[in-house]
């Protein structure tokens, strides 16, 4: 890697004059850092200045109240995971902050900056100069996807542990920019985009996380497969929340994570409504899983082998939480 390039560092005490000072050429927020100062140092970003948004007391704090919890953008990962109202009501959330990569990661690592992670791919988080060689990629400063090369589209992973085990308990973001403050479902954030994932105007930044209390209390969890399981992103993550009435399913959310562009919610998971979760039923809930599953080869693993670990985790989840 190269050494950080000189730059300007501002540090505002709101949301207000940290989006003010976002909206000059070339700057980008800041809070952990710990994806983007990587990669500041490939020279994949290029900022001219740093928005540190960690004095901001609104994005620092985990409140909770009738209505849910709502959670900081620059909260530390490792405060979600050790948050006893999340453990207990939103455990999902609780795993997968606890899972993102090492102690040190999450001690620094946001929740915003993990559910605005950029997406990652085998030819695209390199050095300068080994992209250079390869003549870069679709996604930055070159013409071919080197994983598609006969497409014109990225489909470089997400590939955030957080964003699937929120996306199951029908979470939300408040989100902040030069018109003012927008509150949407969390799934709007997204776009089936390697490229271009988040759907952000120029200058937006997520402000919370809120985590429904309609949602609270539902069993629920998170599971994802990882080459070296110390650090590494998930090659494949699910998250599921579940409530079985009378033995039988009454509601069921899953949602994946790092085997397409974007992390999204499971479509058909209604057709198991009503169904015991036998062996049979829990078949084919991987089925769908890997069905709606879409790796490339953007990791040192095939494609193919995450979409089979993708279903089996997904089937694994779901009975440890009948149980």
């Amino acid at each position: 890697m190269e050494l950080m390039p000189e730059l300007t560092l501002a540090r505002p005490d709101t949301v207000e004059e940290a989006v003010r000072l976002r909206g000059e050429d070339g700057a980008r927020y800041l809070a952990g850092g710990t994806d983007m100062v990587v990669n500041i140092r490939r020279g994949i970003e290029r900022p001219s200045a740093l928005v540190d948004l960690t004095g901001i007391a609104e994005l620092t704090a985990i409140s909770a109240g009738p209505e849910g919890v709502d959670i900081g953008a620059a909260v530390p990962l490792a405060e979600v995971a050790a948050h006893e109202i999340v453990k207990k009501d939103y455990r999902a959330v609780a795993e997968a902050a606890s899972e993102v990569a090492g102690p040190t990661h999450r001690n620094y690592g946001t929740v915003g900056g993990n559910l605005c992670l950029d997406t990652r791919c085998l030819y695209y988080n390199q050095s300068e100069w080994w992209r250079k060689s390869n003549a870069y990629c679709l996604k930055h400063r070159g013409e071919i996807c080197h994983v598609a090369p006969g497409g014109k589209r990225c489909f470089a992973a997400f590939s955030g542990d957080l964003a699937p085990a929120a996306l199951v308990h029908g979470a939300e973001v408040t989100v902040a920019g030069a018109a003012g403050r927008r509150r949407v479902a969390l799934d709007a954030l997204y776009r089936n985009d390697g490229m271009d994932h988040l759907a952000l105007a120029d200058g937006e930044l997520v402000v919370a996380l809120h985590l429904p209390a309609a949602s609270a209390g539902l069993a629920s969890g998170y599971r994802k497969a990882r080459i070296r399981g110390s650090i590494d992103f998930p090659l494949a993550g699910v998250a599921a929340s579940l409530r079985m009435e009378g033995g039988t399913v009454a509601a069921l959310e899953i949602a994946l994570t790092a085997v397409n562009p974007y992390p999204h919610r499971l479509r058909g998971c209604d057709k198991f409504l009503g169904l015991a979760l036998d062996g049979e039923a829990l078949d084919g809930l991987r089925d769908v899983v890997r069905s709606q599953a879409k790796p490339m080869h953007t990791t040192t693993v095939q494609p193919w082998y995450r979409r089979r670990v993708v279903g089996a985790l997904a089937r694994r989840l779901v009975a440890e939480l009948a149980r």
